[in-house]
């Protein structure tokens, strides 16, 4: 596959709104999106309930690193509002299939979707690559309103002829990513560049506006064999929540996460899944440099099997009894963030004892370099693993800072990040 490279006279990040609706030709938008993400575009997808039938949300969150709008109301991977906010920020929107229906849709202003919604409110450059069966590109309802769309300024890649779905070969196949990328090319060569002002208000506003926070959350995965595995209880849903507040604060979140049930919160910009202690030490370290804060909320497995196996062991060859030769994993604060850690770079660290708290707390945030330490108890009324009540205190270099109380991990979580909000602007937490 040849790739399209961006002129080196376009000021990147351009920033494009690809939307998918529901045709068989959805596989392609995968290469799409990720040519795309490989010419340094930023991507934001917006795909149709029919869309989600052929590729799923989570592929196509995982090819641009963003969200994907599914819905109008926030029920799916949606912030309500989202048909307001991606548009204001796209340069230029893509349709890609873009069905007879869309098109029918598009032209008469029909907006009862969330991509629909998406096309009446961006005001931008509008590519369109239709995709259907030979008869409906030929008939003159689809002719006509690809006139109007034209008409007013909507830039159509036509479709070419081959295999359809439907069993012939005939006109009505979606043009390939490649040729789609190069009308995008063109488009934002043509572009005016935006000012950095203008490119600051179509950012979220807010206090961490402007800050870049990188949190990990839940549990590590350590292979046994390829069937068996050690983990621990975490749930990842503090770490979530955390991520989810630091974005609604206005920041720029990276979200590094461990195998987990949850759905990844909405509004995150970059999401990296990783199943053992080495992956996640690996993803710290690699998007460590462009930090302001690390909230290391993960709760990353001690020890690691010394030899796993590939296969699955047998118990007939165990024996009655089984001892499995363990070693520490890589102590992420300590040998990561302590020999890479970039200048300006704010630690938050979590402590979960079950004695001697606080003390304990203290200790670990002093031997690990930490600017504060969110200390919290998984036992009694006041501790659990996943939802339930809970209840933290956060330290800072004098002693504790703020007493959360007895709440849900929500409500924690919006209190805790506003507390660190002075870490970041230069003060005491």
């Amino acid at each position: 596959m040849t790739t399209v490279g961006v002129p080196q006279n376009v000021q990147l990040p351009r920033n494009i709104l690809l939307m998918v609706t529901g045709g068989i030709a959805a596989y392609k938008t995968c290469f799409l999106a990720r040519l795309l993400v490989q010419a340094g575009f930023s991507v934001r997808c917006a795909m149709t309930e029919s869309a989600q039938r052929f590729v799923g949300p989570v592929t196509m969150r995982s090819l641009t690193g963003h969200g994907v709008a599914t819905d109008l109301w926030g029920e799916g991977d949606t912030d309500p509002l989202d048909h307001v906010d991606f548009a204001r920020w796209a340069d230029i929107a893509v349709v890609a299939p873009a069905t007879a229906n869309l098109l029918g849709k598009a032209a008469n202003g029909i907006a009862d979707d969330i991509v629909t919604t998406l096309l009446l409110a961006f005001d931008g450059p509008l590519v369109l690559a239709p995709a259907m069966n030979d008869a409906m590109w030929r008939h003159p309802a689809t002719r006509a309103n690809l006139d109007q769309l034209r008409t007013r300024g909507a830039h159509v890649v036509e479709p070419g002829t081959g295999w359809l779905a439907c069993g012939v070969v005939a006109e009505g196949r979606m043009a390939e990513p490649e040729e789609i990328l190069a009308r995008v090319v063109a488009l934002a060569q043509a572009l005016p560049v935006r000012s950095e002002a203008e490119r600051a208000a179509l950012q979220p506003t807010g206090p961490l506006s402007g800050k870049r926070v990188l949190v990990t959350a839940g549990p590590t995965r350590e292979p046994i064999d390829a069937i068996r595995y050690i983990t621990n209880r975490s749930t990842g849903s503090f770490g979530f929540a955390l991520a989810y507040e630091a974005a609604a604060l206005g920041a720029e979140v990276v979200l590094v996460h461990g195998p987990v049930v949850a759905p990844v919160p909405r509004g995150i910009g970059d999401v990296v899944a990783v199943e053992t202690s080495s992956e996640m030490a690996a993803a710290v370290r690699d998007h460590l440099q462009d930090s302001d804060l690390l909230i290391m909320a993960a709760a990353v497995a001690d020890f690691t099997p010394v030899a796993p196996v590939e296969g699955k062991l047998k118990k007939e060859s165990l024996g009655t009894s089984w001892n499995v030769a363990m070693m520490r994993t890589t102590d992420i604060l300590a040998e990561i963030v302590g020999r890479h850690r970039p200048a300006g770079l704010k630690v938050v660290g979590f402590a979960l004892e079950t004695e001697d708290l606080l003390e304990r707390a203290a200790a670990k945030m002093r031997a690990k370099g930490m600017d504060c330490v969110v200390a919290n108890n998984p036992t009694g009324d006041q501790g659990s693993f996943g939802d339930g009540a809970h209840r933290v205190w956060l330290l800072g270099s004098d002693g504790v800072i703020w007493d959360s109380g007895s709440s849900d991990k929500a409500r924690i979580a919006h209190g805790l990040m506003e507390q660190l909000i002075p870490l970041l602007d230069g003060d005491e937490a």
